[in-house]
């Protein structure tokens, strides 16, 4: 999935009203309940669930089911001692006998709850391993007082050996400091802590893959995808991901559910697609994969529709190996109409692109677009979430028969909602004008954004003849670029008089809100979210950084952005937005040309020159800034839990209720949706 995240157009822009057509009388919903650490915890409503069929009720329950029965894989996935960590938190949390309003326990409280907002003990953001504020002689304590008939104890272990195993785990920086590395210097296979690799090199697995990957095949599989690459008895193989294979109890509850949806579908293609799904978890054939997307963006009339199965490729450090993960939702359709008319008119974002005519496509195919409102998410998308999804990752598929984009509208505006009185737009803009253009556009300029880098940003341009996959050439660096490339469509165009005379947007006004969003986020706000000295490690702020550092370098000439402090605070502040546009128009055709033609010098030195190193001093004043605000810079949600009313073994009706304690959601997703041995 390609997936625009949330940080940059909502919270760090300081946008505060969204248009939100679904929208009920909702004063009295609490969208934040708690904060911690560099976290916050929100809710999203589901405005018109109520209104919905009982056949379209029981299709989101069936899917929702299906979605919340795969949680344990991404755990699983991130680490492979994860589920042995979190099994052992959640037993201590259910049953220690000793003081819990001690200092030192609510610090065990805050950890666990970090552990559960990443899946995991590396951050879900920056990939590094966090460690407790506690002491190893609490957890010992933590864990004597807890009932060890609650804790994972494998086969001949002792409550000692739990300890001893945990501790250099949990407490040692030095052990599995990363889950993700993209050091080009280091062998990103030994020294990325994700569980997709066992007993294998970097060079191992580019050699495995190079044997069997055809450069030239106009359809390639998406080799990796759904396995895990183990060395055994001195030969590799891949552990499928699929019923019968590794992840099999997991995935046998999802086919259990999704076979329970079939007889609710909306349509014979929306069942046939479902159909295919289901066999792809059974055999785990990736051509078996590639005819799911195919039919799913066919299937563009439905108005419930799910992304399940193994998505994102993010936190394979070669790109090959993808998470699980599953988005539920239904059709916003007053909402949809904005974004419609970006996918309609596509082929004219392509032939007006400032990219390279051969890098062009003549027919731009499908492109499906639409605003929805999530009902669940799980694995990879939850608690954090993008805000924008576009589907399939296969280029030719997108060639050939288009693609699927949505934004996530109630998310959206949660986030909007949480940050009305954030006061971050008044702490980072330079101006009042610049302060009140963001709060007349500010949302629509966000969404609009995220639009585009969904709909024409993915969807377009094309690989050179005989050029291989993106991971394949671009490797490490793929992911950052792919995002800048998607980006720079959405720059680009945002401040084009197309979207005006389409009735888009109402004038230009709003694309100058949104540069002024971008690079005040790029070279400043996004730096909250790293540690001092730290360099950034995420796809997503090394590309908006990148970008931003590049046409700020590149307009000095004509001073397009002027760095200004005032009242001793450092700003950026855009003289020329038709310039920037040009500049950002000028990168665009440069990461479109990287792309299609494979070029990974140039991608690596385009992220390493402009994306990874911080300005020291400006990161020290924003760290301060943001301080004052007491704002998280990192949000994640708690899901809405749906409820069957029975009748004997009938559904009679399903209610929609909205928790408001994450820990209670955890721990209840724990007992209901632990399906996995704790090693796999």
């Amino acid at each position: 999935m390609k997936k625009i995240a949330v940080f940059f157009t909502i919270i760090l822009s300081g946008f505060i009203i969204m248009s939100c057509t679904s929208e009920k009388k909702q004063d009295d919903f609490k969208y934040v309940t708690e904060q911690f650490a560099d976290l916050r915890i929100q809710r999203y409503n589901v405005p018109g669930f109520e209104d919905l069929t009982l056949r379209q009720k029981t299709l989101l329950y069936y899917l929702y089911q299906a979605a919340l029965s795969g949680r344990d894989i991404i755990w699983d996935q991130n680490y492979k001692h994860n589920l042995y960590i979190r099994r052992t938190l959640e037993g201590i949390v259910n049953t220690y006998s000793g003081d819990r309003t001690v200092p030192e326990y609510a610090k065990f409280l805050e950890y666990t709850k970090r552990v559960w907002f990443s899946n995991g003990i590396h951050h879900h953001y920056s990939n590094k391993k966090f460690t407790p504020e506690f002491s190893k002689e609490y957890f010992r304590q933590l864990i004597a007082g807890s009932d060890e008939y609650t804790l994972p104890l494998q086969s001949g272990e002792m409550i000692d050996d739990l300890i001893n195993k945990l501790i250099p785990i949990l407490f040692d920086p030095n052990v599995d400091p990363l889950k993700v590395n993209q050091d080009p210097k280091a062998d990103l296979v030994k020294t990325s802590a994700v569980n997709f690799y066992e007993g294998v090199t970097q060079k191992e697995v580019e050699n495995y893959y190079a044997k069997i990957v055809n450069p030239d095949d106009p359809r390639p599989v998406s080799y990796g995808l759904n396995s895990k690459l183990v060395k055994e008895n001195g030969q590799i193989v891949e552990k499928y991901w699929k019923w019968r294979g590794m992840y099999n109890a997991a995935i046998q509850k999802i086919i259990f559910w999704l076979r329970k949806a079939l007889d609710y579908t909306e349509s014979d293609q929306q069942k046939k697609t479902l159909e295919l799904l289901i066999e792809f978890y059974e055999t785990g054939d990736l051509k078996k994969w590639d005819e799911y997307n195919i039919e799913w963006v066919k299937d563009s009339n439905s108005f419930i529709d799910i992304v399940n199965g193994f998505i994102e490729t993010y936190n394979d450090p070669l790109g090959y190996r993808a998470n699980y993960e599953s988005v539920l939702s239904f059709k916003d359709l007053e909402a949809t109409k904005r974004i419609k008319a970006i996918s309609d008119n596509a082929q004219w974002f392509e032939d007006n692109s400032s990219i390279m005519p051969e890098h062009k496509k003549k027919n731009v195919t499908g492109i499906s677009a639409k605003v929805i409102t999530v009902v669940v998410e799980s694995g990879d998308a939850s608690p954090s979430t993008p805000i924008g999804i576009n589907l399939p990752n296969a280029d030719w598929i997108r060639k050939e028969f288009g693609s699927k984009s949505v934004n996530l509208g109630n998310i959206v505006y949660s986030y909007n909602k949480a940050a009305e009185t954030s006061g971050l737009l008044e702490e980072f803009a330079y101006s009042k004008e610049e302060i009140d253009r963001a709060k007349k556009y500010g949302a629509l300029a966000s969404d609009l954004h995220t639009d585009m880098h969904e709909v024409i940003g993915h969807g377009s341009g094309q690989l050179n003849p005989g050029v291989g996959q993106p991971n394949e050439t671009l490797k490490n660096y793929a992911s950052s670029l792919e995002e800048a490339r998607a980006d720079l469509v959405a720059l680009y165009f945002i401040l084009d008089k197309k979207l005006v005379e389409i009735g888009v947007m109402p004038s230009l006004d709003a694309g100058k809100t949104e540069y002024d969003s971008y690079i005040r986020n790029g070279l400043m706000t996004q730096l909250a979210r790293i540690e001092p000295g730290a360099n950034i490690e995420q796809a997503h702020m090394r590309n908006r950084q990148a970008i931003s550092k590049w046409v700020y370098e590149k307009g000095q000439p004509d001073n397009v952005i002027e760095k200004k402090v005032k009242d001793g605070k450092t700003y950026f502040v855009i003289n020329d937005y038709e310039k920037l546009r040009n500049l950002f128009g000028q990168l665009l055709r440069e990461m479109q040309r990287i792309k299609s033609e494979g070029d990974y010098e140039a991608g690596k030195n385009f992220i390493e020159n402009y994306g990874v190193k911080v300005d020291q001093e400006i990161h020290k004043e924003v760290l301060e800034r943001y301080k004052k605000l007491n704002i998280a810079p990192y949000a994640g949600f708690i899901n809405p839990k749906l409820v069957p009313v029975m009748e004997g073994e009938k559904i009679i009706d399903v209610k929609i209720e909205y928790p408001e304690d994450f820990k209670e959601q955890m721990l209840f997703y724990a007992k209901e949706y632990s399906f996995l041995q704790t090693y796999n």
